[in-house]
């Protein structure tokens, strides 16, 4: 059972602590399990690696912090103070900080550069499930069974910090009954600056929004809930409804105005930040999610359920194309446009259909262009798989003609296979549709092998891919020409000859 998980900022490895107590490191690209580490007695719950030295923290349910170096393989140091289960751990961007929360109702930053703890937040009267720092302010934002949400200022700590003054040595409460007048232990250094009250049960997640003021939060009343903050105060300003058990962690979504919350209900589910709807819903059979985690730079995201981690994108990033000559032919924001290689010129040709309000559709996969009658097929995976045939306009004037004209089908391919008919793979029933330029279907074929997608080839033939093999098929004999093994094909390139 997957508790915890970490991008590693530049390589393509995670993180993934586990209940078992073992810590592992994974090559996502190549699903391989790189390394192994085992200190902790107990599970692990929290994990995160630093943005640029070669650390990583982990903190578990034997109190323990623990900084290890991932290139030498080894624990370096332990960090020692917490009187319970430690839940999350994370290092600060700049500063040489841990910050970890725990069970026993506190919150510790630590300066992993002195190994001593320099502040005890105190304050929540339950277990503290998350804490982390601001990505650019002097904040912290911790989540608790208590049903609040704490925003704490940390600016004194830095100051502090940067005038050099010695962290205290030894228990914190200890020196503070010391020391009874003056500057008690982290009364100065860190203070609350809001308490969030709106969940109705235990809050397991809270984080900050990556530029606006905005902080996100979930719990076990199964709600997701956005609060805006200024200088003076922070306000509740939405709740998303939808999941049925416990969340337990949610994010914003890097660059785009979306939401990912995952949940004991066994779903990962994806809202739009703006209408506060319900976008899109993974599901898994048998395995409840446990954590989620962005990646610090790339379109990639983590979660840990039961039985294992997965990482996946939302959307791709390479948009639909085709070249044509010395022009390419690319959807960018809802529009197909042409890019001229000679002039470099870009401009716009037809708008493309967009989501209505509250849904979201995904972004045409692949484009196949006629240049015969300027016409181009876009096909996308929305509704099952689907294509739409456009009509380009004659002349590229920067006038962009509208999507209104577009003949549209059910379909998980569509090529042009000649100046006036066009092949559709039905994948589910196994057939492949020879359809004009109305979009009326002319011949029906079922192809010698269960297809996979198909692509375009010279004269009255094409290419269908199976799982193991390519095969040249001639659409007017129904007979395959030829046949080579290979791994599932996603791009076909044929030479000019």
């Amino acid at each position: 059972r997957v508790k915890g998980t970490a991008f590693h900022p530049k390589r393509p490895w995670i993180l993934a602590s586990l209940h078992n107590g073992s810590i592992q490191l994974w090559d996502y690209r190549m699903g391989t399990l790189l390394d192994r580490f085992e200190e902790h007695e107990g599970p692990v719950r929290g994990i995160s690696f630093h943005p640029t030295q070669e650390l990583f923290v982990s903190g578990g349910d034997d109190y323990k912090v623990k900084v290890w170096n991932y290139r030498t393989r080894r624990c370096i140091f332990t960090l020692q103070g917490h009187l319970d289960y430690v839940r999350t751990v994370y290092f600060h961007p700049e500063q040489p900080w841990i910050i970890s929360a725990s069970d026993d109702q506190t919150i510790r930053i630590w300066n992993w550069q002195s190994r001593q703890c320099i502040a005890v937040l105190t304050g929540h009267n339950h277990y503290v499930m998350c804490a982390q720092f601001h990505p650019t302010d002097d904040l912290v934002v911790s989540a608790c069974l208590d049903q609040t949400v704490r925003v704490w200022d940390i600016s004194g700590l830095r100051r502090k910090s940067a005038a050099g003054a010695q962290p205290m040595m030894g228990d914190p409460l200890s020196s503070q009954r010391l020391n009874t007048q003056g500057d008690f232990f982290n009364v100065t250094d860190v203070v609350v600056k809001f308490v969030l009250e709106g969940h109705t049960r235990g809050v397991n997640w809270a984080t900050f929004h990556p530029t606006m003021p905005l902080i996100l939060s979930c719990g076990d009343d199964r709600q997701v809930k956005i609060w805006r903050m200024n200088e003076s105060r922070a306000w509740e300003v939405d709740t998303c409804r939808g999941h049925y058990n416990n969340v337990n962690s949610a994010l914003f979504h890097p660059k785009r105005e979306l939401i990912l919350s995952d949940s004991e209900d066994k779903t990962i589910r994806v809202w739009d930040t703006t209408r506060r709807t319900l976008l899109q819903t993974f599901r898994r059979d048998q395995d409840r999610f446990w954590c989620m985690n962005a990646h610090p730079e790339l379109n990639l995201f983590a979660a840990g359920h039961d039985n294992g981690l997965i990482v996946f994108k939302l959307e791709r990033e390479r948009p639909a194309s085709a070249i044509h000559q010395n022009s390419l032919l690319y959807v960018k924001d809802s529009q197909v446009r042409l890019h001229d290689f000679t002039s470099a010129n870009d401009a716009p040709m037809v708008s493309i259909r967009t989501a209505p309000a509250g849904q979201y559709l995904p972004p045409p996969r692949t484009m196949s262009f006629n240049p015969a009658e300027k016409a181009v097929l876009l096909t996308s995976d929305a509704e099952g798989g689907s294509y739409e045939l456009y009509n380009l306009p004659r002349q590229v004037n920067g006038q962009v003609s509208d999507s209104a004209q577009a003949r549209r089908g059910a379909g998980s391919c569509a090529i042009w296979t000649g100046r006036n008919r066009f092949a559709v793979l039905d994948k589910a029933a196994q057939q492949i549709l020879i359809k004009d330029l109305t979009n009326q279907t002319t011949k029906t074929i079922k192809p010698p092998v269960t297809v996979e997608a198909i692509f375009n080839a010279p004269g009255s033939q094409i290419l269908l891919s199976t799982a193991t093999s390519v095969v040249l098929f001639d659409v007017q004999t129904r007979q395959v020409v030829s046949e080579i093994n290979a791994a599932p094909v996603k791009y076909v390139v044929w030479s000019s000859d």
